[in-house]
C-alpha cells in the first residue's frame, strides 16, 4: 500500500450535476445515461455540441470521464427515410454500398466505394449535417470486397437492442459506483501463456475489481490441462469479473472467451474496434473445424459480440471504480493493442504488450512506447533466445523473391502456411508488389476464403493500418489488398498449372494448409516455404527441423518437395527488437514479467533484460501470482 494525497472523487450524483451546470441551455439536453465506460448526453440540438466540442472538452476535463453525444430518439428517423437523407446529403458519386444501423446506439454506419470524395467535402461538417437532419449519428467507411463478417455482427447488434441498452446501463453503474474503501492493493495470477505460447490468460485483482487480460487457447495441443486456461486455480465466480480485456484477436489469446458465456460470464468484454469482427470470424472458423468436439456453440460466439465495447487507440476509459484503461497499437496484426492499466489514483501503471511487433511492416506501424508511466511491464518473448535475430526487410524480400521464383521457373508451386490474420496480409502486400514491379514472375495465386474475409476487414479501418496503407485505402478506388491476380478457394483441388498458395493453417496442425501440403508433397519441383513461428510439438516445427514425415488428422504425408524456411517477415518481435522496446522504457520500469515464449526464450530475454537494464525481471510459470501493490 502507497500513502496517496486525498483524491476527491466524483460520486454518480455529483458526476451528474456537473453536467447539468455546465451546459448551456442552447444544448437542449433531454437525458443523461450510463452508456457502459461512457456516459451518453441526449441532445435535440447535437449540431451545438458536435460543433463546440470544447464545451464537451471542457466537461471531460472536469469530471474525468468519457462523454458521447448522442441524438434524443424523438428526432431518429425510421431507417428507410434516414437512407434517403444520406444519398441526398453526401451525394450519389459516393457510391454507397451499404448502411448498417445500430438502434442501442443511436449511431449509422456509411460504407462507400469512395470514401475520398466524403473527406474532400469535411467528414465531420457532413457527418453533424446528418446527424441533424436524420438523427442518427453517423460514421463512414470504406466499402470492403466481402462484407459478410461485418454483416452478421449488425444482425447480431439488431436482435438485442433491448439487451444491449440494458447491459450497457449495468455496466455503468458498476463502473461508476464509489469505491468501497481506500486500500490500494494489487497482484496477478497468470493462469496460461507463461513458459508456453498459447491460452495466454491473466487475472488482475485489487480491493475493488478483477479484470482478465486475454483469455485464449492453445490449438497445438490435445491435452485439456494445457489446452485452456486454468480457471480452476481462482476460486472465483465469473460474473466476480468486472471486465474482460483483450489484446488482440488470434486464437491463442480469445479461443476460450466464448466458453466463458457458456459458464455464465455476462460481463464486458473491451476490445479494439477490428479485433470485434476478425475475432469472430477466427471463433467461427474454429467451431467449423472443431465440429461437435467444440467446448461452445454458435450462440455464445454471438454473446461475445453482444457484450463486446470496441474502443479506439489513445482514449483512456474507465472499466471498473479503480481501474481505467488506454489501448495503444501494438504493431503486431490490424487492431493488436498494447493493454496499459491505470491503477488507483496513479498508484500503479501496468503495461501488457500481448504480441509485439517493434518494428515497421508494410500493413502496420511501429508499437508504440511513449507511454507516461509504466510500473510493470508483462512482455512476450516469442523469440527471446539470443540468436532469434531477423534479417533485414531488404534481404528477407530479396530470399522469397527468389526462392518463389526458383519454383516457378522449374513448373512448381510454393505453399505458403500462414495465419489467417497479420502474416497473410503482410505477405499478400509483399507478393502483389513485386509481381506488380516484375520481380516475381507473374502466377496464379490461390488464397483461402478466410484469409480474403479478413483481408477485407482491414479494408474498413485503415486508421489502424500504416500510414501508406491508409492513404491508399483512402484516396484510391483500387485497394492495396486487390483482388486482380487472386483466385478465391476453399479447400481446393490443385490442377497441374503452378501457383502460388497462401492457406492456414501456419503450423500445419490441420486446416486447408495440410490439404495442400498432401498435393504438392510427392513432387520435387513443388516447395513449402515456412514464413511463420512454428511452436513446439507441431507438425510444421517437425518439418522445420528437418522432418520429412508427418501426421496429421490420422494421415501421413511424406514430403518429397523442398522446404525453406524464410526469415523476417514474422509480426512478432526479434529478440533485438524486444530490448530495443524495454530500452525506450527502461527509465519508467520497476519490474519486467516476460511469458508467451517457450522456456529457453523466456529464460533468456528475462536474464539479458536484468543484465543490462538492471531491473527486476521475472518468468512466472503457470499458477503463480505476483503482488503489484
Amino acid at each position: 500500500m502507497q500513502g496517496k494525497q486525498p483524491h476527491h472523487e466524483f460520486t454518480s450524483q455529483n458526476i451528474m450535476a456537473a453536467i447539468l451546470q455546465n451546459l448551456p441551455s442552447e444544448a437542449e439536453l433531454t437525458k443523461i445515461e450510463y452508456e457502459g465506460p461512457r456516459i451518453a448526453l441526449y441532445s435535440k440540438n447535437p449540431g451545438y455540441l458536435l460543433r463546440n466540442a470544447q464545451v464537451v472538452s471542457n466537461m471531460v476535463n472536469s469530471i474525468k470521464k468519457r462523454i458521447v453525444i448522442r441524438v434524443d430518439e424523438s428526432l431518429r428517423r425510421p431507417e428507410d427515410e434516414a437512407m434517403e437523407l444520406f444519398e441526398k446529403t453526401i451525394g450519389k458519386e459516393i457510391d454507397v454500398a451499404n448502411i448498417f444501423f445500430d438502434s442501442a446506439l443511436g449511431e449509422a454506419v456509411i460504407f462507400t466505394n469512395r470514401p475520398y470524395l466524403v473527406s474532400k467535402t469535411g467528414d465531420e461538417l457532413v457527418n453533424i449535417e446528418l446527424a441533424q437532419k436524420t438523427g442518427w449519428k453517423v460514421e463512414i467507411r470504406r466499402a470492403p470486397h466481402i462484407i459478410s463478417t461485418i454483416e452478421h455482427i449488425n444482425r447480431i447488434l439488431q436482435d438485442t437492442v433491448t439487451q444491449r441498452v440494458r447491459f450497457y446501463k449495468e455496466v455503468g453503474e458498476k463502473i461508476f459506483r464509489v469505491k468501497l474503501d481506500e486500500i490500494v492493493e494489487a497482484s496477478l495470477i497468470t493462469l496460461g501463456g507463461f513458459e508456453e505460447v498459447g491460452r495466454s490468460s491473466i487475472l488482475i485483482s485489487t480491493h475493488e475489481s478483477k479484470i482478465l487480460l486475454d483469455c485464449g487457447i492453445n490449438t497445438s495441443c490435445n491435452d485439456s490441462s494445457k489446452s485452456f486456461p486454468r480457471f480452476d486455480i481462482t476460486g472465483f465466480d465469473l460474473n466476480e469479473l468486472d471486465a474482460i480485456v483483450l489484446s488482440h484477436a488470434h486464437l491463442d489469446h480469445t479461443g476460450f472467451l466464448p466458453a466463458l458465456f457458456k459458464f455464465g460470464f455476462t460481463g464486458p468484454v473491451y476490445c479494439s474496434e477490428p479485433t470485434l469482427p476478425l475475432m469472430y470470424l477466427l471463433q467461427k472458423e474454429y467451431l467449423k473445424n472443431m465440429g461437435t468436439t467444440c467446448l461452445y456453440s454458435l450462440r455464445d460466439i454471438e454473446q461475445v459480440v453482444v457484450h463486446s465495447i470496441p474502443l479506439s487507440f489513445g482514449i483512456v476509459t474507465d472499466i471498473s471504480p479503480d481501474v481505467k484503461l488506454t489501448l495503444s497499437n501494438a504493431g503486431h496484426i490490424l487492431g493488436s493493442a498494447l493493454i496499459h492499466l491505470h491503477i488507483g489514483n496513479g498508484d500503479h501503471n501496468l503495461l501488457y504488450t500481448g504480441d509485439l511487433k517493434f518494428g515497421t511492416t508494410y500493413s502496420l506501424e511501429n508499437a508504440s512506447w511513449n507511454f507516461p508511466r509504466v510500473e510493470t511491464i508483462i512482455m512476450e518473448s516469442t523469440y527471446g533466445e539470443k540468436d532469434d535475430i531477423f534479417p533485414g526487410r531488404e534481404e528477407s524480400n530479396e530470399c522469397l523473391i527468389n526462392s518463389i521464383n526458383d519454383t516457378i521457373s522449374e513448373g512448381g508451386t510454393v505453399l505458403l502456411p500462414v495465419p489467417s490474420v497479420g502474416l497473410a496480409q503482410e505477405l499478400m502486400l509483399i507478393i502483389d508488389m513485386h509481381m506488380k514491379t516484375g520481380k516475381i514472375r507473374k502466377t496464379k495465386m490461390l488464397i483461402e476464403k478466410i484469409i480474403l474475409e479478413a483481408s477485407s476487414i482491414y479494408e474498413v479501418f485503415p486508421e489502424y493500418l500504416s500510414r501508406e496503407m491508409n492513404h491508399r485505402l483512402l484516396n484510391e478506388e483500387d485497394s492495396p489488398f486487390s483482388w486482380e491476380l487472386y483466385n478465391f478457394v476453399e479447400s481446393a483441388r490443385l490442377d497441374n498449372g503452378q501457383a502460388i498458395i497462401l492457406s492456414p493453417s501456419s503450423m500445419l496442425i490441420g486446416g486447408p494448409s495440410v490439404g495442400y501440403l498432401r498435393q504438392i508433397s510427392d513432387d520435387p519441383r513443388n516447395k513449402l516455404i515456412l514464413t511463420s513461428y512454428q511452436a513446439a510439438g507441431t507438425p510444421g516445427r517437425y518439418i522445420e527441423e528437418g522432418g520429412r514425415q508427418i501426421s496429421v488428422c490420422g494421415q501421413t504425408i511424406t514430403i518429397n518437395c523442398q522446404v525453406e524456411k524464410v526469415e523476417g517477415f514474422s509480426s512478432h518481435s526479434d529478440y533485438n527488437q524486444l530490448v530495443a522496446y524495454i530500452n525506450r522504457l527502461k527509465s519508467k520500469l520497476r519490474r519486467i514479467l516476460v511469458n508467451h515464449g517457450e522456456r529457453p526464450s523466456v529464460q533468456n530475454l528475462a536474464s539479458s533484460l536484468n543484465r543490462m537494464f538492471k531491473i527486476s525481471t521475472q518468468h512466472p510459470m503457470i499458477q503463480e501470482a505476483t503482488k503489484l501493490i
